[in-house]
């Protein structure tokens, strides 16, 4: 079996989340793409991030109904922060014998040298860097990786969270049951 991982901490999800899921789901032939919302991220200490559980929920409610992705609260089901070498080595005894497939953005390949055992998850998993058309994957130097050309959409959690600050629609940007989880709970305002 191939399977996908793509952590991160999701704060909110958004449709260039789920583009790239897809194109990498397609393109290196996973039977399945697994998202890992991150508990506690690691190299976001001391930025308030939404509760890892609504997190969750938003992860969950933007991937509903798509046979090829399945969430995973494991990372939430553990103390202390996210490591990204915890979580593959508990994938890689779950799922005993398949090939795990790291999907990385441009922005964490970059930092990837200054993550837990680096080496170690090149290790316990293919690096696929996820690239836009014409631009140069940025591959962590040093660790066997892979470039995926994907769609991307100029788009982060970071300016949906801003325009729901600034009272501005975020329609079209994330999955209508984020946005309803949004609205919901009152996030980002």
């Amino acid at each position: 079996m191939r399977l996908g991982v793509f952590g991160g901490t999701f704060d909110p999800p958004h449709v260039g989340h789920l583009i790239v899921a897809s194109e990498a789901h397609a393109a290196l032939g996973l039977e399945r793409l697994l998202f890992v919302p991150a508990a506690e991220p690691p190299h976001k200490q001391g930025r308030v991030c939404t509760p890892a559980e609504l997190r969750l929920q938003m992860v969950r409610a933007a991937t509903a109904g798509d046979a090829r992705f399945e969430v995973s609260d494991l990372e939430l089901r553990r103390s202390g922060a996210s490591y990204t070498v915890d979580t593959l080595r508990v994938l890689r005894e779950r799922y005993a014998g398949a090939e795990l497939l790291l999907l990385l953005g441009a922005d964490q390949a970059r930092e990837m040298l200054t993550w837990r055992e680096p080496q170690q998850i090149a290790r316990l998993a293919r690096l696929v860097v996820l690239a836009r058309e014409g631009e140069a994957p940025a591959l962590p130097a040093g660790l066997p990786s892979q470039p995926l050309v994907t769609t991307r959409i100029d788009l982060s959690a970071s300016a949906v969270r801003r325009r729901v600050r600034a009272g501005l629609p975020i329609r079209y940007l994330v999955p209508d049951a984020v946005r309803e989880l949004v609205e919901r709970e009152k996030l980002y305002t």
